[in-house]
């Protein structure tokens, strides 16, 4: 074997080598990536769990409350069996509470246990308030109770409201979480070779360019981001069709369509072709994705 073939051959050792090592490196950041979504989707439903959690505690002290307000009634029916099955029923909720609130992790199939036991505590606070109520509806004082019980029923009416607001602002807290954001937002007029062009009139084309930061909580995929540029009369610049946002059909200048992988991507450019006449002033720039107004600022462009 000569010297030539025996130096091709080290070369060909080197490049498989190199490949090995590439692919090796690709794997480690994939797997690490899927790491990072699955442990962002397990604390999504850890929150998810403790605040269905926190309900169900508040909906079991609202009925316990409006049993307490029986409990006159209760002493006269001693050896009633609903009285004793209310009590062992409670039990069980007060032990899964407790249990449930040492555990640092929740699972669906004890939440679900804690609902069930609930709803029946619910079902026999109901058969108890009607067999009192069939003792005597003529009586005053029981007459007096009931319009206690419909208070009470409804400060647990405002209090699931409350449980359902919280649960409504965790979601928008959620959703938030997931929006693309964007950093060093940028407006640049060009030349016809590429340069920038520092006269806003002669320009021939409008830049804006940005960075998308890494965010696990932002769902990977294709994304279509959305551009507007308002001029300083308040004219909306090009025409590139209209897009979804809060309930309507909103136009916009240009788009660009970026596969997003949760990774920092920077250098993102948006062109807009200039086929009208600009002045000096005032520009607006906003970006659209996924129905959130991502950003949004005013860049002054002089003659």
């Amino acid at each position: 074997m000569n010297n030539k073939n025996s130096k091709l051959i080290w070369i060909g050792l080197a490049l498989v080598i190199l490949l090995i090592i590439a692919l090796c490196v690709s794997l480690f950041q994939v797997t690490s990536l899927k790491g990072d979504i699955d442990t962002a989707r397990a604390e999504n439903e850890q929150l998810q769990l403790t605040n269905e959690q926190l309900q169900l505690a508040n909906e079991y002290e609202a009925i316990n409350s409006q049993f307490a307000q029986y409990e006159d009634q209760a002493l006269k029916m001693e050896g009633d069996t609903i009285v004793a099955k209310y009590n062992a029923a409670k039990n069980k909720i007060e032990q899964l509470l407790e249990e449930l609130n040492s555990e640092k992790k929740k699972s669906q199939q004890r939440i679900s246990q804690l609902q069930n036991e609930i709803s029946t505590l619910r079902g026999l606070l109901r058969h108890y308030i009607a067999q009192i109520d069939s003792l005597g509806k003529e009586n005053a004082g029981l007459r007096a109770e009931n319009e206690e019980i419909k208070s009470q029923n409804q400060q647990l009416s405002s209090r699931v409201q409350e449980v359902s607001k919280t649960n409504a602002t965790l979601s928008e807290r959620m959703t938030l979480a997931e929006k693309l954001n964007v950093t060093g937002l940028s407006l640049t007029p060009l030349k016809k070779n590429g340069k920038t062009e520092k006269n806003v009139t002669k320009a021939v084309q409008l830049m804006v360019s940005f960075t998308i930061p890494q965010n696990n909580s932002t769902p990977v995929g294709n994304k279509t981001i959305y551009l507007r540029i308002t001029s300083p009369e308040g004219a909306l610049l090009g025409n590139a069709g209209s897009f979804s946002f809060d309930g309507g059909n909103v136009p916009c200048t240009a788009k660009k369509t970026i596969e997003y992988t949760g990774e920092e991507m920077p250098g993102v450019t948006i062109y807009w072709d200039v086929n009208t006449a600009l002045t000096p002033g005032d520009y607006t720039v906003e970006l659209f994705a996924d129905n959130f107004r991502i950003a949004s600022r005013h860049f002054t462009l002089k003659k």
